[in-house]
């Protein structure tokens, strides 16, 4: 192939999207609170015996449906991206892609995997794999080759520090196929068809094709719909313009659907949703909607989301890597016999170590890693 003729075009430098930092703080705060309460349960506290079940609920167990928002911006942002970058969906330089894609994940992937290897074979207590049941080696290629879900779906979890590579497994196979559909398709019907077989398969994938609950929530299927209603939120975004009462509309729309989801679960339950595994396909429909409003509207945050817009920036590596601040931190917590009066002091101190982790890994590590290879990469394709 021509290089020249699919030479990217140079990025438009527009700022960061607030709202989507937003969005993504509070997914990754979602996730993080969840992993700490399965092992230091709130409930046991003052506080949590003082809050109703429901908000608990709320507060406590909406990791899954984080994860579900993080797949929906995913694939807004990773569109939106190749749409600056290339022009249009049918013009993506497939290599390029995929070096880009390299760069982002692949360093912070790779430390994960020798830091997690390491602590597997010191017998450090809570990072160890069962290997009755999944074999170190096992791991390591099911992590390298993304079906990892597939195979805690079919031997049980592995460690908090390699589980969270299942949701990694369903993005980056999302990718491995999407820059080779837009070329085939050229951007064009096609496309946008065939990610809406995507969103109507969801349902049917995390109902119908399994009986097996883990691999329900996990397979790739069960998640792809996020992905691809969130590519088609920039498409819309890239063809459409919004009015001001139109685009409030759409945002107004995106949060009740989002709130439906994730606090109103009672409703959810009556109106079917879940029963018939329309909730991640509606979490994700109001994600879409509101990041649709978010990137016509350009609105600058708030000082006081500027914490959780922080958590935001930082979610990659704050996601990959929360796990070892949290398995340090519980068997600590019994070890020092702490009382559970205490818990929310914990909570507020692993978060803080969570985002803290995250933020020095990002700013000395993986950041510097991706400018590097990405510049030396744009080096060799001008020397050619």
């Amino acid at each position: 192939m021509d290089e020249s003729s699919t030479a990217p075009r140079p990025a438009t430098g527009r700022p960061r999207l607030d709202g989507i930092d937003l969005l993504r703080g509070l997914s990754i705060l979602a996730v993080i609170l969840l992993h700490v309460n399965i092992r230091i349960p709130l409930d046991k506290s003052p506080l949590g015996q003082f809050l109703s079940k429901e908000v608990l609920r709320v507060l406590l167990w909406n990791g899954y449906n984080g994860v579900i928002v993080f797949f929906a911006v995913s694939g807004f942002l990773i569109t939106n991206t190749c749409l600056q970058r290339w022009g249009d969906l049918g013009s993506i330089a497939i290599l390029s892609f995929y070096r880009l894609r390299f760069a982002r994940i692949a360093p912070l992937l790779l430390a994960l995997l020798a830091v997690s290897s390491g602590l597997h074979f010191a017998s450090i207590e809570s990072f160890v794999i069962d290997t009755t049941r999944i074999l170190w080696a096992q791991a390591m290629f099911s992590a390298l080759t993304f079906h990892l879900n597939w195979l805690e779906a079919q031997h049980g979890y592995l460690p908090g520090n390699w589980d969270v590579l299942w949701s990694l497994s369903v993005e980056e196979m999302f990718y491995l196929f999407f820059p080779l559909a837009c070329y085939r398709f050229r951007g064009g019907r096609a496309l946008t068809v065939l990610l809406l077989a995507f969103v109507a398969l969801g349902p049917f994938a995390r109902t119908v094709l399994t009986q097996n609950e883990m691999w329900a929530d996990h397979s790739y299927l069960s998640c792809m719909d996020a992905i691809a209603l969130g590519c088609l939120a920039a498409m819309v975004v890239k063809t459409y313009r919004m009015g001001r009462k139109v685009s409030l509309a759409v945002r107004l729309t995106g949060i009740a659907l989002m709130l439906l989801v994730t606090v109103f679960r009672r409703q959810c339950a009556n109106l079917g949703l879940y029963k018939h595994g329309l909730d991640v396909t509606v979490l994700a429909l109001g994600t879409s909607l509101l990041l649709v409003a978010v990137a016509q509207g350009r609105k600058p945050g708030s000082w006081l989301t500027a914490p959780l817009r922080w958590f935001g920036r930082h979610s990659y590596e704050v996601y990959l890597t929360h796990s070892f601040v949290v398995l340090i931190a519980a068997p600590l917590f019994a070890f020092t016999g702490s009382k559970y009066v205490w818990t929310p002091i914990w909570y507020a101190g692993i978060v803080c170590l969570c985002g803290a982790l995250g933020a020095c890994i990002a700013r000395y590590y993986s950041e510097p890693l991706n400018r590097r290879l990405r510049a030396g990469w744009s080096r060799s394709a001008t020397e050619q």
